[in-house]
């Protein structure tokens, strides 16, 4: 993939981006421990002719963590990036703990948006200060320590990628391992062995901690663009109330059940589905339709 990546000054702190590809663009939030090198789902969209442009959100990468003091706040500077790039209108798609800003900036700033992808998204109060999780993940990915366990998982998973896709795997999936087993690709574990190499924290995992339980009921139903929410039956990470939420409470939406072995969509034998759903609704809700006809 042939990405360029920059670095923006705006009111005094930074926005880090990739742009890959060309044609209509989509801006795309990342999900949680991301950043703007992000990768999953990336070829279909950019051998279909379209232009990702990826924010490292909040804390991650090169962005200043300044810009997450709300989802608001987050949001406005996305439009600036937006109008800095002379971009008027994008797609929207919004990954897993990227759920939350996605539909804030469509509820907030329509005239920005043709449509909404939603891909195994956060929509309400997720992780809380009681649950299991929220407790490890504020240990194992502090701000201080956060470098040490990516790299410690890295470094695992360069030498036994077998292992640790196994260890991970009730992360991401409610099938039992035996179960999955006829739906994974061949691929599958070196794509987690890449990701668990360019994954990192920094501060932004935290902010999402406490961002993703802002979203409220409102700005569910603030959102007037198409949207297509697609959501796997056996995701383990993010459950299954909130995309039926989403769909529920986003006036012209549609909910896809996939059968992908996990949270991880864009992997596995149905991989391909995926492509061609979100490609096939994107088609749909082209900006080019809006283009006047030139006699």
């Amino acid at each position: 993939m042939d990405r360029k990546i920059e670095t923006v000054k705006i009111d005094h702190v930074t926005i880090e981006y990739s742009i890959i590809g060309e044609g209509e663009p989509i801006l795309i939030f990342h999900g949680g421990h991301s950043n703007c090198h992000e990768e999953f789902g990336y070829q279909a969209l950019i051998d279909n002719g379209y232009s990702l442009i990826t924010p490292s959100r909040p804390g991650y990468g090169k962005t200043s963590a300044e810009i997450g003091e709300s989802l608001a706040t987050a949001c406005r500077y996305y439009k600036h990036l937006l109008d800095y790039l002379h971009i008027n209108k994008v797609h929207l798609m919004a990954i897993s703990a990227g759920g939350p800003t996605g539909i804030a900036f469509a509820a907030h700033y329509p005239e920005y948006v043709q449509s909404l992808v939603l891909q195994s998204a956060v929509t309400k109060e997720w992780l809380t200060p009681k649950d299991m999780e929220y407790k490890a993940a504020k240990l194992l990915f502090h701000p201080k320590t956060e470098k040490y366990t990516w790299k410690m998982i890295g470094s695992i998973n360069n030498l036994v990628p077998g292992f640790i896709f196994r260890q991970m795997f009730p992360s991401f999936s409610s099938l039992k391992f035996q179960e999955a087993k006829e739906k994974f690709d061949q691929k599958d574990m070196e794509e987690i062995r890449k990701m668990n190499n360019r994954q990192r924290s920094g501060t932004g995992f935290f902010i999402d901690l406490e961002q993703v339980n802002t979203i409220t009921t409102e700005d569910l139903q603030a959102v007037s663009c198409p949207t297509l929410i697609m959501h796997s039956k056996h995701d383990s990470s993010v459950p299954h109330e909130h995309p039926s939420l989403a769909h529920k409470l986003i006036p012209n939406s549609e909910l896809i059940w996939l059968d992908a072995w996990g949270h991880l969509i864009w992997l596995g034998k149905s991989a391909s589905e995926t492509d061609k759903v979100t490609i096939h609704f994107l088609e749909r809700n082209s900006t080019l339709k809006q283009l006047p006809i030139e006699s």
